[in-house]
């Protein structure tokens, strides 16, 4: 069975032109845990003029169902937001560092090393307080504006995150331009030097390799993939990408392969419904389009 972790209340909103208000948030985490849902990345803890679709982290963290057995995660890229994601009450945290120095301008106006330096703090942090942490590292397979990454810096971000006791490392392929043998040398090169931290891919299909991605992810052994119902969102701060890869189409394909992902599909297609009137556009997900085998599409 492969852990999904289901990101659509925070990076799938987060770009979104729509901005949900904090009910319909609620809501739609409400429909991700009764899909089977238990890790969902519900909230960013970042400045609101950055990124003003997160603004309501506390309200919605506040209004949580607490009792279904669900670990909520809070994004942080700061120590200000690990300030506000501990008193909001998250159970794990999601810090990320930019595989290059051009993003980390552009996403957090630092540096590859300085960010480094301060998730190996954010680590020591969390698992002072109990929180679960991971680090994500971005644009891992590729930068928009520094270009090809060095798998070997990817590696050594990694490799420090494990050593400052990182429960989990996650890469990210934050513009869609990563290829499946890039996961493999990628996932396989983590494991040599971080054996011992979960693993965790997320994916975008701006390119239309999304998907051949987390299959390879898959098959490579990583433990956990990310994935947005609707197949939306995207980063605000990287220029033309387009959404995640989408949950239903995600978990559709694992079903089928007999691997499992503990979701339910019929719920998942009902809420990309749900996602398609609240955002006032229908998302690039293909699985309500098109159905399930025998089954009749869910829009048309």
């Amino acid at each position: 069975m492969v852990g999904i972790v289901e990101v659509s209340p925070r990076d799938g909103l987060q770009n979104e032109k729509v901005l949900l208000d904090t009910g319909q948030k609620l809501e739609l985490i409400r429909r991700t845990v009764d899909a089977g849902a238990r890790r969902i990345e519900a909230v960013s803890f970042v400045h609101p003029r950055l990124v003003p679709a997160m603004a309501d982290a506390e309200a919605v963290m506040a209004g949580v169902n607490r009792n279904a057995g669900v670990r909520y995660i809070g994004l942080v890229l700061n120590g200000r937001g690990f300030e506000r994601a501990r008193e909001a009450g998250v159970d794990e945290i999601n810090i990320v560092v930019p595989a290059t120095d051009g993003f980390a301008k552009a996403n957090q106006n630092s540096t590859t090393d300085a960010l480094t330096e301060l998730a190996e703090d954010l680590v020591t942090q969390a698992r002072a307080h109990g929180i679960y942490s991971t680090v994500t590292v971005a644009v891992a397979f590729g930068c928009p504006f520094d270009g090809e990454v060095a798998t070997e810096r990817v590696i050594e971000i990694a490799h420090r995150a494990a050593r400052a006791g990182a429960d989990e490392i996650a890469i990210a392929d934050t513009v869609g331009v990563g290829v499946p043998t890039q996961v493999r040398t990628l996932v396989h090169g983590i494991r040599d030097v971080a054996p011992e931290p979960v693993l965790r891919a997320h994916f975008h299909n701006t390119r239309n390799t999304g998907y051949a991605n987390a299959f390879a992810a898959v098959g490579a052994g990583i433990d956990w993939l990310d994935s947005s119902i609707g197949g939306i969102g995207g980063c605000p701060f990287a220029p033309a990408a387009t959404g995640n890869i989408a949950t239903e189409d995600l978990v559709y394909m694992l079903d089928r392969m007999r691997y499992g992902s503990g979701l339910d599909l019929d719920t998942l297609i009902d809420t990309a419904g749900f996602l398609s009137e609240a955002l006032g556009a229908r998302p690039p997900s293909l699985l309500p389009r098109a159905g399930t085998l025998g089954s009749r599409p869910a829009t048309p």
